[in-house]
């Protein structure tokens, strides 16, 4: 069943001798709990397509649907509420507050949104992405691989509908690589949890269910790789 539908999307910027096509009448549809790859050179629109889903963004033309709502119907307050409450957002540079300690970058997205963590949930989430004891370390006290746990951790904690990654393992090593591709697959198995990752590592787009690659704004190719949602 097609949880995410992408329709006749289009994304221009500039104008006359001047526009450029980001995104070129884009379609497709991603059912609940796939993890899709998302590659594509430089320029071929990867980013652009991955901020107008997630909301941060908006199209020149075309619909995204998330659950059977359209996502750019809902006015602009409705929208922020969005973007808080259903989409997980996971960047290459971390995007971490560097005066809050690891808890506090993890459950800031829940505390923006007027909600108080569940302790129980806090301490969970700390386990899983393996940083229970280092809660209290500022982003300047953690390696990189750490710093991207917790902008995981900041992802999932508000239990997103669909968590959306920008090269997520582009600033880490080999080893730091593969632990970030286990943690999102166990939460992707274990929550159903819709993924997209954009990513240039042609091994971490072979572990996710489903390729898509971008060029000049348009899918040419879309395969599955066998790895099962």
């Amino acid at each position: 069943m097609e949880f995410l539908k992408i329709e006749n999307l289009c994304k221009t910027y500039g104008s006359g001798e001047n526009q450029v096509k980001a995104l070129d009448d884009i379609s497709f549809t991603v059912p609940k709990g796939q993890m899709t790859a998302v590659i594509g050179a430089s320029g071929s629109g990867k980013s652009t397509l991955l901020h107008i889903l997630g909301a941060v963004d908006s199209p020149t033309s075309g619909k995204v649907w998330l659950d059977g709502q359209d996502v750019f119907a809902q006015n602009q307050k409705n929208l922020a509420v969005f973007r808080r409450r259903q989409v997980g957002l996971i960047y290459q540079f971390y995007n971490l507050i560097p005066v809050l300690n690891a808890e506090e970058n993890m459950t800031l997205p829940m505390l923006m949104d007027g909600r108080k963590p569940d302790p129980a949930q806090v301490e969970e989430m700390l386990s899983l992405m393996g940083l229970s004891e280092r809660r209290k370390h500022l982003p300047s006290q953690l390696s990189g691989g750490q710093q991207q746990r917790v902008s995981i951790g900041r992802a999932l904690f508000t239990s997103p509908a669909v968590l959306l990654a920008d090269e997520p393992t582009g600033n880490l090593d080999s080893k730091n690589s593969m632990e970030i591709m286990t943690l999102l697959r166990k939460s992707n198995q274990e929550r159903r949890q819709t993924m997209l990752i954009i990513t240039h590592d042609e091994n971490i787009a072979l572990q996710c269910d489903r390729i898509l690659t971008l060029s000049d704004g348009k899918i040419i190719q879309d395969v599955m790789t066998g790895q099962g949602a």
